[in-house]
């Protein structure tokens, strides 16, 4: 399985690091791609130095595309065309789309949250219309997307896109790997 991972500044760290590491050790192939050249400067001042630019990917080569929050990383995601046209694109497709923290907003931003089931960080619901509002749970399974609610969810994101996009097995074996 190819996954994307869009790193932005102001990302959250730890999702994109949880995320990033853990769907690695259920050997799934990530690719981290950043929409600034250079490294990326995470919400909490750590530095993350992506595999490669956005510009020099075809976002068609991947199965999977997951969405680090972070307001300000959010914001960042919002406003790329070309992370919002590959939103759209993997919606068509029915491909896997994974979205935690702040980021379903970005997901509202390419028009497909409306009418699905999802959750976000506390609050982001605040920057959504009324007919579109997160559900409060831990990580929210819709079709193809999966959503979560934040920085102490995002194992529990990571192992379910594994069991969802794997299998079960391979998500309890790493959930065992790291004593969760």
């Amino acid at each position: 399985m190819n996954a994307l991972v869009p790193l932005a500044n102001g990302c959250e760290e730890m999702e994109a690091v949880i995320i990033i590491d853990t769907l690695r050790r259920a050997g799934f192939n990530v690719t981290t791609a950043g929409l600034t050249a250079g490294t990326i400067e995470a919400a909490n001042g750590v530095k993350l130095v992506p595999d490669t630019p956005w510009d020099e990917l075809d976002p068609n080569d991947f199965d999977l595309l997951l969405t680090p929050g972070g307001f300000d990383g959010t914001l960042a995601l919002c406003a790329h065309a070309g992370v919002q046209q590959a939103l759209r694109d993997f919606n068509a497709q029915g491909k896997w789309i994974g979205a935690i923290c702040a980021s379903p907003l970005a997901l509202h931003a390419a028009g497909i949250l409306a009418g699905k089931r999802f959750t976000c960080y506390p609050g982001g619901e605040e920057q959504l219309p009324p007919n579109v509002q997160p559900i409060q749970e831990a990580v929210v399974v819709d079709g193809h997307l999966i959503t979560s609610r934040g920085p102490g969810t995002a194992f529990e994101f990571a192992l379910r896109v594994i069991a969802e996009c794997d299998s079960p097995n391979t998500a309890a074996e790493v959930r065992a790997g790291l004593l969760l």
